[in-house]
């Protein structure tokens, strides 16, 4: 059967940002049972930006959460049977010591790894692991500019848009506040599905996007689109450096950092036993 204690909970009615600049001494301002809940415990409760009002209602939350839980836990060691306190008070001390020895390995490699990676390391380790880079996406080298379908001058954007030399670029990017999007980088890689989401109009003219150095006008309700590819890769295909280097990076990273958590390990193991802080008993 269920037992219920009998609980005393106070809690204050109307908290002011005035609460917050007391005295930090430790005071309580609720309790249930044998556990307090200070002050202290609740100074970052509050945002620094809330109202008087806010801040009553934040705190007067936080003590009938803190009371709830507290009370349930209570409840807990009351009725539940003591294995299973037992086994939680287990799992409890597995995490506490996981959390500091995560803790202190995160700190040492903070503190320890290298985070330098040249590009002949990107490179090395590209050239060793191409097959585990087959492209899931098409992707495209692309430059585009959409226009409003008043747009006056649009004929002369086209011709220096396709023929895209050093003049035709900086003629572009003096008037490029005329235009509602555009890009002019066709040097770095992009999926072309991202494309396409950004402009539905050009799902029509798909098939013509997987065209190297095919030039594609569409215009719809929202202006006209120009789009001109310049290099495309298809699914099954293997991704070029230059799109997977920041993966490569966090690759290389993550095995710098099991390497020094790996070494943390043995050391301050190995440490432990010449200075008999650590033995094994036969």
């Amino acid at each position: 059967m269920i037992k219920f204690g009998t609980y005393i909970l106070l809690v204050p009615l109307l908290v002011s940002c005035n609460y917050f600049k007391q005295d930090t001494q430790q005071k309580p301002i609720a309790r249930v049972n044998d556990n307090y809940l200070y002050q202290e415990d609740i100074k970052d409760v509050v945002p620094v930006d809330a109202t008087p009002q806010d801040s009553a209602v934040i705190v007067n939350a936080y003590i009938t959460r803190w009371a709830t839980q507290r009370l349930l836990i209570d409840q807990a060691k009351i009725n539940l049977s003591q294995s299973k306190l037992d086994s939680y008070q287990k799992l409890v001390n597995d995490y506490k010591s996981e959390l500091y020895a995560e803790g202190y390995k995160n700190a040492i490699v903070a503190q320890q790894l290298d985070s330098v990676i040249t590009q002949n390391e990107l490179k090395n380790f590209y050239s060793e692991n191409k097959n585990n880079f087959v492209l899931n996406d098409e992707l495209i080298k692309v430059r585009y500019i959409l226009l409003s379908n008043n747009f006056t001058n649009l004929n002369s954007v086209i011709e220096k848009f396709k023929r895209f030399n050093k003049k035709d670029q900086e003629d572009l990017d003096d008037i490029s506040i005329q235009f509602t999007h555009y890009n002019f980088n066709d040097s770095t890689w992009v999926k072309k599905d991202a494309l396409l989401q950004t402009f539905p109009a050009l799902q029509d003219k798909e098939s013509e996007l997987l065209k190297k150095s095919n030039f594609t006008q569409v215009q719809d309700s929202l202006g006209v689109y120009l789009v001109k590819i310049e290099d495309v890769l298809k699914t099954s295909d293997i991704a070029p450096l230059s799109y997977v280097s920041p993966t490569i990076e966090q690759i290389i990273l993550n095995q710098r950092k099991l390497e020094l958590i790996k070494k943390l390990e043995k050391d301050i193991t190995k440490d432990a036993l010449n200075n008999k802080n650590f033995e094994i008993y036969e």
